[in-house]
């Protein structure tokens, strides 16, 4: 099993400090409602100037889901591979506890289910400046798709360690994410949904 923070902790309740200068540790958290306003916005405006183009409204909205559709890989890869690599050296060890670790310790930390807002914009600025060069205009429909995949792992991120399980469907999401959490890091890790746990063999194993 791979080391993610100390999975041994009888609880989970408080706070890390991961930096010692204040200023750091202040700007290394952030509430919830920040990146999906600031992703949300992104997508508005996003989506704005691809109906000023010639892309037909129904190619421009099936990008759109296709890009929404990508998150949930992207989001799967992402916590499968990045937050839980390896940390084989100090290096590795210490950025992964930073990343991902630190939520593994403190899973009702509030303040850390999100990256501060200035990564969130770097990200977003980023994530344009490809999209653009690998498909042009329809960049414009397929970041909002992406950004609303994104958000919408964000809000379930932070639900399903902030309330009870529903009694309705969305229970899955709840018990799927808390069997990550407590019983096996190695295996659920998609957050929004578990179509790639499906699909590539990393549901928990039924007992």
């Amino acid at each position: 099993m791979k080391k993610i923070g100390r999975l041994d902790r009888p609880d989970n309740f408080g706070s890390a400090q991961i930096f010692s200068n204040p200023v750091l540790e202040r700007i290394s958290r952030t509430h919830i409602s920040v990146p999906i306003t600031l992703f949300l916005a992104i997508s508005s405006v996003s989506l704005y100037f691809g109906l000023t183009t010639t892309i037909p409204l129904w190619l421009g909205f099936a990008v759109l889901f296709i890009g929404i559709f990508v998150f949930t890989f992207v989001e799967y890869l992402m916590h499968k591979v990045f937050f839980h690599m390896e940390p084989d050296t100090p290096i590795k060890d210490k950025l992964q506890y930073g990343i991902h670790g630190v939520h593994h310790d403190y899973p009702k930390d509030k303040d850390r289910l999100a990256m501060p807002p200035f990564v969130s914009a770097a990200y977003a600025a980023i994530l344009y400046l490809m999209f653009t060069l690998v498909m042009g205009d329809y960049a414009l429909y397929f970041l909002p798709g992406f950004l609303i995949g994104y958000t919408a792992y964000l809000g379930v991120h932070y639900m399903v360690h902030s309330y009870p399980a529903p009694k309705n469907f969305l229970k899955v999401l709840w018990v799927h994410h808390a069997i990550h959490h407590y019983k096996n890091p190695d295996a659920a890790f998609g957050v929004s949904s578990p179509l790639w746990d499906y699909l590539l063999g990393t549901l928990p194993k039924k007992e």
